[in-house]
């Protein structure tokens, strides 16, 4: 049975791509450039970081052709991507590309602002094993959610992850949620947080997506203008 002291060191990395609004073709080359810049075994992206916070943009279907380039960089970095788009289903998701091809991996269960009119909540939490190491899935508004965070780590999580976007005026709002979940849980935090305009009256967003530990101090922190990442090992 595999234990943590077996396992790797991990490699992790939250990235906030240049977005264009609708244009997934666009964004997938964006999203592979930042992979292969990372060059990290986990690379987690914003809220529907494939679209923009369009909230009435198209589906994207995991068999889509133009997501082919991203996959292409997993496979050459030897990537996890969590990117983010809407499903059908409705739902609010995160994809997880890697070199098996792409998949629905989570769908969002707390839903806020103009969301409820289109989407639906998504059923239950996830958990995605990585080498050994457990990551804990959300998006935006569920880690607002004390139950969402409980939940989602009462399921043996040794990272949350989260994609997210918020507006430039309450950037302090995702280091908040993500200092609490790592303190009361004791597990690592990573949040991809959107920069750049984007839509839903998001013109200037937060960035400053961030990297913590356990104990609430951070590891690592990108700037607030698009196109940048930061990375941390977890060991």
């Amino acid at each position: 049975m595999e234990t943590a002291f077996d396992r790797v060191p991990l490699r992790i990395a939250v990235a906030q791509p240049t977005c264009r609004a609708y244009d997934v073709g666009a964004n997938v080359a964006a999203h592979a450039a930042l992979v292969a810049a990372a060059a990290a075994r986990v690379v987690v992206f914003p809220e529907l970081s494939l679209t923009g916070y369009e909230l009435d943009a198209a589906p994207v279907d995991p068999a889509d052709s133009r997501l082919a380039p991203l996959v292409d960089a997993c496979v050459a970095a030897g990537s996890l991507a969590l990117v983010g788009a809407p499903v059908a289903g409705d739902h609010i998701a995160t994809l997880a590309v890697d070199g098996t091809g792409v998949r629905v991996a989570y769908r969002k269960m707390w839903l806020g602002g103009d969301e409820p009119r289109r989407f639906t909540p998504g059923p239950e939490p996830v958990v995605l094993t990585v080498d050994g190491w457990r990551l804990g899935l959300a998006i935006c508004k569920d880690t607002g959610v004390a139950e969402h965070a409980a939940r989602t780590c009462a399921l043996g999580v040794d990272v949350h992850l989260a994609s997210v976007v918020e507006s430039a005026a309450d950037v302090a709002v995702p280091d908040e949620r993500a200092l609490r979940i790592a303190t009361t849980h004791r597990v690592h935090v990573a949040v991809a947080s959107f920069a750049g305009p984007t839509g839903g009256g998001f013109h200037e967003t937060a960035g400053r997506s961030a990297i913590w530990a356990p104990d609430g101090s951070v590891l690592a922190r990108a700037g607030s203008e698009p196109g940048g990442y930061a990375q941390a090992t977890l060991t």
